[in-house]
């Protein structure tokens, strides 16, 4: 026997007619989390943390219709492919949301909510991202009940079980006996990016405690910070993916994300360093 960590077997509870997703669940916590350490971060820069909330009822339905997209146009075949269903691009509860189109959206969704609530753009962005970063590490857990997202075959003590899934009834296939059929062990990669989306957080939090950055470079920070760790793992990562040169379709991305974020930290500390012009002291004058 190989010791593994276990997977449920059930991914959708019904609470009487009302299905529970808890992919959905897990996503929506997350939302929860960020929305309320954002709050708490918009204090300390002088503004209220009711605002947050206001910001976010622009930014997450953004985000969410981003992540679809993204996904959709990344992984077209269960949709446009042979036997594919273009109405379930639209089950976005059944999972599959392609992080860099929810943060792309989700950037655009938070420029329009600072417009109309009233706050600057980069210091909302600069409060937010420790809260992404950890919405992004709990929504992970979905991927757990989903049973989705897993490397390659091992023996490691923290390998992971993975069930043949049933992904429109929400729950793992059974045999003639009505056990549920395990697929193997593999790499719980979904778990490695949520320690390293924590590991991010934590570091952003103590890095904006520490320094005196400019606005916008936190978020650069993060945008830069996330691929590093994403790059890695999906080198580990099996499931079917979009490739080009025979690499990962992700892994192009976030190296032009990582740029990206580089891009964002130089560019908001220039921006800074011009704006911050001495005031220069008045010459003394005669008078006689």
């Amino acid at each position: 026997m190989i010791a593994s960590l276990p997977s449920p077997t059930v991914g959708v509870w019904h609470l009487g007619p009302l299905p529970l997703r808890m992919y959905a669940v897990c996503i929506l916590l997350g939302i929860v989390v960020a929305v309320w350490l954002t709050g708490r971060r918009l204090v300390d820069r002088g503004y209220e943390a009711g605002q947050a909330l206001d910001v976010a009822a622009y930014a997450v339905p953004f985000g969410i219709v981003g992540g679809r997209i993204y996904h959709v146009i990344t992984t077209p075949d269960p949709y446009w492919g042979v036997g594919g269903n273009p109405v379930d691009a639209l089950k976005i509860w059944e999972g599959g949301l392609g992080i860099w189109g929810a943060i792309a959206l989700g950037a655009l969704g938070i420029w329009v909510g600072c417009r109309q609530v009233g706050i600057r753009f980069l210091p909302f962005l600069d409060a937010a991202v420790p809260g992404v970063a950890l919405a992004q590490a709990i929504g992970r857990v979905g991927n757990w009940f989903n049973n989705e997202l897993y490397g390659g075959p091992t023996t490691l003590p923290w390998g992971l079980t993975i069930h043949e899934w049933d992904q429109g009834a929400g729950r793992a296939v059974e045999d003639a006996s009505g056990n549920p059929v395990v697929l193997g062990v593999f790499h719980p990669t979904f778990l490695y990016e949520m320690i390293w989306l924590v590991i991010l957080a934590v570091a952003l939090l103590v890095i904006d405690k520490r320094r005196a950055l400019a606005p916008g470079q936190l978020a650069g920070l993060y945008v830069a910070g996330y691929p590093v760790g994403r790059i890695v793992i999906e080198f580990m990562r099996t499931d079917e993916a979009e490739l080009i040169l025979g690499v990962r379709l992700n892994v192009w991305t976030s190296i032009i994300v990582f740029a990206l974020g580089v891009w964002i930290y130089w560019f908001t500390g220039r921006r800074a360093e011009r704006n911050a012009v001495p005031q220069s002291e008045p010459e003394s004058r005669n008078v006689g």
